[in-house]
């Protein structure tokens, strides 16, 4: 699971990766760190993810800077400890990702809706611009957003999520023609990948659900991790503007509804 990895591939680069204090996040900072990179991690607790860091080697390697996604100040001083601390910041990867409602969109709670816009949507043009100040602008670099295949089409009972990851994928191909050709910007959009935050999605039910999957199995985080590792590397010096869903093949027999 999670494909092999390239060892040196990002040797040199410096990534700041948010919502890295497990999940995803967390695999996508270790398989940046295992190519070769030194990564900046952010998370909203400050002990799990000074822990985290810990784990990911140290301060030679990862680096903890917490605090809330949508929050500019908490992003100027995560870029620009990044920058301090390792000399560039050629990698941002917007991983963090809030679904605080569930139900019919007519009925959810707007104000949850707004928050959900501002921390999946409006944080990621926020930490954009912010890398872009700071370093990729000037330097060049790559930007990764992860999505969701909720963005894909309805997805029953997730709506508000469902459209700030579409709303992320149209944001992706919009960056990618405005920061070209110095920067790409791609997203990841996966299916089920069994994390703490998806667990209601499957918790109990696990071989059911595996069951609508083509290739039999839920996600785990280093499927992702392999995929953006890909996306921001050389070997995808010609790929941008592209949301790569990685879904076990879901997307090809029916949905996350």
């Amino acid at each position: 699971m999670g494909g092999s990895q390239v060892e040196g591939r990002l040797d040199g680069k410096v990534a700041l990766v948010t919502g890295a204090s497990r999940g995803i996040g967390y695999a996508v900072a270790a398989r940046l760190i295992a190519e070769g990179a030194r990564v900046c991690v952010t998370a909203r607790k400050a002990e799990p993810l000074a822990e985290a860091a810990a784990a990911l080697g140290g301060p030679g390697y990862a680096i903890a800077v917490p605090g809330k996604a949508d929050d500019a100040d908490h992003q100027a001083e995560a870029v620009a400890r990044t920058v301090e601390t390792f000399g560039s910041l050629d990698i941002l990867v917007n991983n963090t990702g809030i679904n605080p409602t569930f139900g019919p969109l007519l009925d959810v709670d707007l104000a949850a809706v707004r928050k959900t816009f501002e921390v999946n949507v409006l944080a990621a043009i926020s930490w954009v611009r912010q890398a872009r100040d700071a370093w990729l602008g000037q330097h060049g670099g790559a930007v990764v957003n992860m999505s969701s295949i909720a963005g894909l089409g309805p997805a029953p009972g997730l709506g508000a999520y469902a459209a700030s990851k579409a709303a992320l994928m149209q944001l992706t191909e919009q960056l990618a023609v405005e920061m070209a050709p110095a920067v790409r910007v791609n997203a990841v959009a996966p299916a089920v990948v069994k994390t703490v935050f998806a667990t209601a999605l499957y918790a109990g039910r696990e071989e059911q659900v595996s069951a609508g999957y083509p290739l039999g199995r839920l996600g785990v985080p280093e499927d992702i991790a392999a995929a953006v590792a890909f996306l921001v590397s050389a070997d995808a010096s010609w790929i941008t503007g592209h949301t790569l869903v990685v879904d076990g093949g879901l997307t090809l027999v029916g949905t996350l509804g």
